[in-house]
C-alpha cells in the first residue's frame, strides 16, 4: 500500500481464514526524498514523466516486497496472492468525466515473486457507477460486521469512516482531511525537514483558531450526503496556503488549527451521518493519525463515544490498509467478491482488481 501521504510503501503479511485474519508482520519503507517529491508532483506530470514514474514505483514495490519477505524469512512461494493498491495520482469521481489513476506497475511484483498479483482495484467500481472509494469498508464489514455497532475511522492522507455491526446499516465514506493538511503544515514549519508532526508535538505547543475551524466546516463537502470520496489535493498544500497563511499564523498555531480541523471534521461527519443510525459502542481509529496523540486527544474531546486505536482490537494502526490490500488481492485471485458497494455507491458488489498471473 502506498497512500495519499506518499511517505513510503507499507507491507503486511496476512493469514486469512474465513472472517478472521492475523497480521503476522508489517513494515513501512520510506521513499527517498527525491522520489517522494516526484510522487507528490505526479498529478501535474507529463505523459512521459508519468510513465517513467509508473515503472520506477513498480520496481520499488517489488524491491520492498523481496526485502520484507527476506526479513520475515518467508519464501515467496508460500504466498497465495499479493494485493497492490498502487499510488493514487488522480481521483476525480465527481468530475464531468469521472476518472481515477493509480500507478506502480504490478508486473514487477509478479516477476519478482512468481505468485498471482491483483492490482488496480478502483476502476471497476467506478465503471459500475461508484466513486471508487473508500475501499476500507470491505475489510471493516469482514472483521466487525458480526459485532456491536462501531465506527471504524481510518486516518491516512484522507480520512474515511465506516459504520458496521449487528443491526446497523453499513454506511461508509470519506469524511474529509486526514493527515494531509497537518503534514503540509509540518513540512512548512520545518522547511521540509519533517514530513509530519511526529507525536503531534508542534501542534501541542500551539493554539487552534476555533472560529476558523467552524468556518472551514461549512465547506460544501461536509454537507454532501454519502457516498462520497475525496482526492488528496482538496485538503493539502493549496488549502493550507489559502486558509492558514504564514502571515497570520505561527507554525505551532497553524498545526494546532489543522489538527483540530481534522478532528472536528471527523466528529462532524459522525454526528451527521453515522451516530443517528445506531447505538455506537466506540470509534476505532487506524492509519497514521492513530499515532498522533494530539489528534487523538482532540478527537476524544469532540466525540460522544469512546475513541480507541485499532491496536485495542489486535490490528496495528499502520497495518490496516496493507491488510486490506492483502485480503482484496486474495479474493480477486480466487474470484470472490471483495467490495462494499454501499460505501462507494456502485450498482452492486463486484470482484475488483486486475490479476497478473
Amino acid at each position: 500500500m502506498s497512500g495519499t501521504s506518499a511517505d513510503g510503501v507499507s507491507l503486511g503479511l496476512v493469514e486469512v481464514s474465513g472472517r478472521r485474519l492475523r497480521v503476522r508482520a508489517h513494515a513501512t519503507y520510506a521513499y527517498a526524498p527525491a522520489l517522494r517529491r516526484r510522487i507528490l508532483a505526479a498529478p501535474e506530470a507529463r505523459a512521459g514523466e508519468l510513465s517513467a514514474l509508473d515503472f520506477e514505483l513498480g520496481r520499488a514495490f517489488a524491491k520492498a516486497a523481496v526485502r520484507f519477505l527476506k526479513a520475515e524469512r518467508v519464501p515467496a512461494r508460500r504466498l497465495a496472492a499479493v494485493g497492490s493498491h498502487g499510488q493514487t495520482v488522480v481521483h476525480r469521481p465527481r468530475a464531468a468525466d469521472p476518472s481515477t489513476l493509480q500507478i506502480g506497475e504490478a508486473s514487477f511484483l509478479a516477476e519478482a515473486l512468481g505468485v498471482p498479483v491483483a492490482c488496480d482495484f478502483r476502476p471497476r467500481d467506478m465503471a459500475a457507477g461508484g466513486e471508487g472509494a473508500p475501499l476500507v469498508p470491505f475489510l471493516d464489514e469482514l472483521l466487525y460486521g458480526d459485532g456491536p455497532p462501531r465506527i471504524l475511522q481510518n486516518i491516512g492522507g484522507v480520512a474515511n469512516a465506516a459504520l458496521v455491526g449487528r443491526g446497523a446499516p453499513t454506511v461508509a465514506f470519506d469524511t474529509g482531511p486526514g493527515n494531509a493538511v497537518m503534514d503540509a503544515a509540518a513540512r512548512r514549519a520545518t522547511g521540509g525537514r519533517l514530513d509530519y508532526d511526529s507525536g503531534g508535538k508542534i501542534a501541542a505547543r500551539g493554539r487552534a483558531d476555533e472560529a476558523l475551524v467552524r468556518r472551514l466546516l461549512k465547506n460544501p463537502f461536509f454537507s454532501r450526503r454519502p457516498p462520497k470520496s475525496l482526492d488528496r489535493g482538496e485538503f493539502a498544500e493549496p488549502f493550507l496556503a489559502r486558509w492558514l497563511p504564514r502571515s497570520r499564523y505561527s507554525h505551532a498555531d497553524a498545526l494546532a488549527t489543522a489538527t483540530r480541523f481534522t478532528a472536528a471534521s471527523i466528529a462532524d461527519q459522525a454526528r451527521r451521518y453515522l451516530l443517528p443510525r445506531a447505538r455506537v459502542r466506540e470509534l476505532v481509529v487506524s492509519g497514521g493519525g492513530a499515532l498522533n496523540p494530539t489528534l487523538m486527544r482532540d478527537l476524544a474531546a469532540l466525540m460522544p463515544v469512546p475513541v480507541v486505536p485499532s491496536s485495542a482490537h489486535g490490528l496495528p494502526p499502520l497495518a490496516k490498509e496493507p491488510a486490506l490490500m492483502a485480503v482484496m488481492g486474495l479474493f480477486a485471485v480466487q474470484g470472490r467478491l471483495n467490495h462494499c458497494p454501499k460505501a462507494t455507491g456502485a450498482r452492486g458488489a463486484r470482484v475488483l482488481g486486475k490479476v497478473i498471473r
